[in-house]
This record gives C-alpha cells, sequence and structure tokens, in this order.
C-alpha cells in the first residue's frame, strides 16, 4: 500500500511539473522563467550541451528570458542570458558549454581567438604595428605608474658571502628599489668569472616554494655555469618580502608595479658591474614569472632575448593582481598576452606552453598570431614554440631542456659546459640549496634594515596614489 502511495505521489508531481512547464508565460510576469529552462531551451535550438556543474544557475530566474536567444547566433544568446548575473560560459575542447562566474582576466579560447583576429585588423604593416606598440608601450609604463616612481635609493646593495661551487658561485642580494622597499633575491655567476658575461633575470611565477625550489636553482646553477649572470628575485609580499609586506598584500594592484620595477632596478644595478655585457640581457620566468618575462621584454629595451613559460595566452591574462591589477589589458583599447608577447618582435623569443593549463591552444592560436607579427620585420625564425601537449603547469624539466640551447644560442652562452659523456645536459652537478642559505637578510631576519618599510598604505603613497584594497574576510 505504501508503494502504491508513492507511485500515486510520483505520478502527481510529474504532472505538476509538466503543467508548470507548459504554463503560458505572459507580459503579465515580465516573461519570467529559470534560467536553466531558458538554457535548456538553447541546448535544443543549437544542438549543444550547457553544464551547470557548479550550480551557479541555482534559483536565478530572469525576466524576458526566452526573448534574450538570438536565433543563429549561440554566443549572443548565452551572453545575454549570463551577463545579467555576472556569469559567462566557456567552450570545451570537447564541444560542451560550462557556465562559470565572471572574471576580468578569463575568456573562452573561442573569444580569444576572436580578439586576436581583431588586433590583426589593426596592423598589416610594419610601420602600423610600430605604431601600436608605441603606444601600447606608454600606456604599460602608466598603468603600471612606473612613470610616478621615486628615484632609486644611493644604498649600496646588501650582499652575502659567495659559495663556490664546481663552475658557478652564488651570493645573495637585498637592493633598495624604493624608500625602504627591498628586493630580494640571489645572483648566480660563472666562476671564475674573468671575461664579460651576459645578463639573465629570472622573476619568479607562484610556485609553492618560490625561487628556492629545486627547479629554479637548477635552471639559474645550469645557466650560470654555461657562461651566464643570472639573478633570481622573489615575488612581492613573498619569500623574504613577507618580511616587509604580509602575505595578503600580495594581491594588491601595486604589488604588478614592484614586481615590474625590481627587474628594471635590478638590471640597472647589474649595468654598473664590471664584467657584465649590457648587450646580452635575457629574461625567462614561469607562470606569474612568464607574465614578467612579457612586461619586462615589452617595457624594457635592454632585454635582447625573452622566454616566457607556461604564460603566453589570448584568452588568460593572469589570476592574480600582481600580474593584472593595473589595468595594463586595457592598453590600446584592449590588448592581451598574445600582443604583449608580440611587443618582443623583432628579438629571440621562445614561448613554452602546455597541454594542461591556459597555453594548451599556443601552436594553433597565439604562435601564429605571434609569428605573424614577427614576419612583418621577415623575422619569423626569431620566434619558438616548444609545446608539451602531455605536460602541465610547471617550468619542469623538459622545458628547462628546451629553455638551454636557445638561451645559449642567442647570448652567445656554452652548452658544452653543462654536458656529460652522453652529450646529454646533465644538472645533476649542481648544488641544492637549503632555504636559509639563499637567504640575504638572515635566519631570523636580523639583517633586514632599519629603514625597512612596513606599510602598505606608505608604498602607495610614494605613487602618489592611495591603498583602496578590501581585503577578503576569511572564513
Amino acid at each position: 500500500m505504501k508503494k502504491l502511495k508513492n507511485i500515486r505521489k510520483a505520478i502527481l508531481l510529474s504532472i505538476f511539473a509538466v503543467s508548470f512547464a507548459n504554463a503560458q508565460i505572459t507580459s503579465d510576469e515580465n516573461y519570467r522563467k529559470p534560467v536553466s529552462e531558458t538554457l535548456k531551451k538553447i541546448e535544443t535550438i543549437f544542438h549543444v550541451t550547457i553544464n551547470d556543474d557548479r550550480g551557479l544557475l541555482k534559483g536565478k530566474e530572469l525576466d524576458y528570458a526566452d526573448w534574450r536567444i538570438e536565433p543563429g547566433n549561440l554566443p549572443i544568446s548565452l551572453t545575454n542570458i549570463l551577463a545579467p548575473f555576472e556569469l559567462m560560459y566557456f567552450k570545451q575542447p570537447d564541444g560542451t558549454y560550462i557556465i562559470r562566474k565572471y572574471e576580468n582576466h578569463k575568456v573562452s579560447v573561442d573569444k580569444g581567438k576572436e580578439r586576436l583576429f581583431y588586433l590583426e585588423s589593426l596592423y598589416s604593416t610594419k610601420e602600423e604595428w610600430e605604431k601600436r606598440k608605441t603606444e601600447l608601450k606608454a600606456c604599460m609604463i602608466t598603468s603600471f605608474g612606473l612613470d610616478k616612481a621615486p628615484p632609486t635609493p644611493k644604498s649600496k646593495p646588501l650582499l652575502t658571502p659567495k659559495r663556490i661551487y664546481k663552475d658557478y658561485s652564488v651570493e645573495n642580494i637585498g637592493l633598495e628599489i624604493l624608500p625602504g622597499v627591498y628586493v630580494t633575491g640571489s645572483i648566480y655567476k660563472p666562476y671564475p668569472l674573468n671575461k664579460k658575461a651576459p645578463v639573465i633575470l629570472t622573476p619568479d611565477g607562484h610556485f609553492g616554494d618560490g625561487r628556492y625550489r629545486k627547479d629554479e636553482q637548477y635552471r639559474c646553477a645550469i645557466l650560470a655555469k654555461m657562461g651566464a649572470i643570472v639573478v633570481s628575485y622573489d615575488l612581492f609580499a613573498w619569500g623574504e618580502s613577507l618580511l616587509q609586506f604580509p602575505e595578503q598584500t600580495h594581491r594588491n594592484s601595486i604589488a604588478s608595479t614592484v614586481q615590474v620595477l625590481s627587474g628594471i632596478r635590478l638590471l640597472d644595478y647589474l649595468s654598473t658591474q664590471k664584467n657584465v655585457d649590457m648587450s646580452r640581457v635575457g629574461v625567462t620566468g614561469g607562470s606569474g614569472g612568464g607574465s614578467h618575462t612579457m612586461f619586462l621584454a615589452a617595457i624594457d629595451d635592454r632585454i635582447t632575448v625573452s622566454a616566457p613559460v607556461v604564460m603566453v595566452s589570448s584568452h588568460f591574462s593572469g589570476g592574480c593582481p600582481c600580474e593584472s591589477g593595473r589595468g595594463i589589458h586595457l592598453c590600446g583599447n584592449g590588448t592581451n598576452n598574445a600582443e604583449i608577447s608580440a611587443m618582443m618582435a623583432p628579438k629571440p623569443q621562445l614561448i613554452v606552453s602546455d597541454g594542461k593549463d591556459w597555453t594548451l591552444a599556443v601552436p594553433e592560436l597565439e604562435f601564429p598570431f605571434i609569428q605573424r607579427t614577427y614576419g612583418l620585420y621577415g623575422k619569423k625564425d626569431l620566434v619558438e614554440n616548444a609545446h608539451f601537449a602531455k605536460e602541465g603547469h610547471d617550468f619542469g624539466v623538459s622545458k628547462r631542456m628546451a629553455l638551454y640551447p636557445f638561451m645559449a644560442k642567442y647570448l652567445g652562452l656554452d652548452l658544452n659546459k653543462v654536458k656529460n659523456e652522453k652529450g646529454e645536459i646533465d644538472e645533476s652537478t649542481c648544488v641544492i640549496e637549503p632555504y636559509d642559505k639563499l637567504y640575504v637578510f638572515g635566519n631570523k631576519a636580523e639583517n633586514l634594515p632599519k629603514n625597512a618599510l612596513k606599510d602598505i598604505d606608505k608604498l602607495y603613497e610614494m605613487f602618489g596614489e592611495k591603498n583602496n584594497k578590501i581585503y577578503e574576510v576569511k572564513k
């Protein structure tokens, strides 16, 4: 009997659901419908699958919902339905669509493709591109606030004693780039260093152990053994920078300004040093460090070779404000990292990408776009793409092995110095130092300068700005 009642109840609920779905919706209620129902209609009309795997549409209703469907235009239809709720869609490789919250730094791959087509329409000659490049560069400098930066303090850098290893040395540096603001890092040099050597900056990315991790140390040591002076440095409010600014301030927009300025002023310092060849200057970094590799290459004309790793994308511009917090991607009425990467043209550039992050489409999408820009100079061969379709977001060994020959080729480094008897590049000859050996200010911050600034508000004031950051409260 109980089973029979449950069956009757299910039938009644089914009838009610069908009746509700077929109920006439009129202007009396502004043609209001649940968004999920309108999306089901879109699925039927356009023969697609739309997944709300995060439940973002739950309880959401929309006036004039079905009226917002544009027959024959799926992108506009989806945008009309989702935009009122600050939602957006992403087309997946399998052709399905997923719903996500709106993010200014991230769009779908197809929208990235549309933007590249638009950008290509803006210039078809070297002269037209040079004009846009000049405008983009000026706008980026202003957006970062570099034009308002106080002069570099005249203090001497804090340098630790050198550690000598086979064919290279390491010393740590704390350089005052703004009054009371220090960039911290390590300098790897060929040993002995008895002739002019090129420079390679390696801005750090958002990897767990920062510049102290093994793959960063391997990369810097190998490049130094090959003959380069290599400078690895911390992100703002990351690593030893945390002694000055707390972790949450890394997501302040001023972080991106300080990080760009760190690279520029480290290069200023290196240019004054003996045995530094400023005609050969490289930059390479992964993830957030890949962003700042592109930024430095676009802004600082002293950069002669660049290698942004797992970051060049037309549909993603960096989820951290330390990359996208200053609105530089609004320059030129809208740009993206693919075009910023192209600003390196016609100088040598290696773009490293993989199949499991936002660089998955580089070989088919962003690389041809960038190569087109190089082609305006007749220099298509000076930009290369190393793509690892089965790999993910890292600066792993295969990516480093692609980097070393490229840097050797264009910076005049000696690959033979790091090869074993089999002719393979051998990273095992490098010494992985413990974290405390890479500290500039000591194990207990005992060497932190007395004038070290610890007030984020005063940092903003240096640039004539006010800190308007609203911090999220962690629950």
